[in-house]
């Protein structure tokens, strides 16, 4: 017996780095869509988890709002609240934007792999 490398070890060295790049691959590509989700809360609870990548509208909390999920962002289309601040809102798609929908406590957050750029704007 050698100390040196057998062709066996070289074929399952070989195969380990295949099965390796592979489930890489499958993550990356496979995992990353689904991971990009909404995750809807009433009062901490919660309704619902939807895909970003569904084009829908949700009716939320009895029909009290409803949430667009359109292009891979989620905005507030419309609330029975009287501010109105949810509705006016930007449409959210990074990772822990949230919308939030003080009223009828209704919490919108994002769950992605997609981060912003910046934590902070300054002058």
């Amino acid at each position: 017996m050698r100390n040196g490398l057998r062709k066996k070890d070289l074929v399952l060295i070989a195969v380990i780095l295949c099965v390796a790049g592979l489930t890489v691959l499958v993550h990356r590509f496979v995992g990353g869509v689904g991971a990009n989700r909404v995750i809807v809360k009433i009062e901490g609870a919660i309704e619902g988890i939807y895909s970003l990548s569904e084009d829908r509208e949700i009716e939320i909390n009895g029909g009290t709002n409803r949430l667009q999920i359109k292009n891979g962002e989620a905005s507030m289309a419309w609330a029975d609240c009287p501010d109105q601040l949810c509705v006016h809102q930007k449409p959210v798609s990074l990772n822990h934007e949230s919308i939030i929908c003080l009223p009828n406590k209704v919490v919108v957050e994002v769950e992605s792999s997609a981060n912003r750029e910046f934590d902070a704007v300054t002058n």
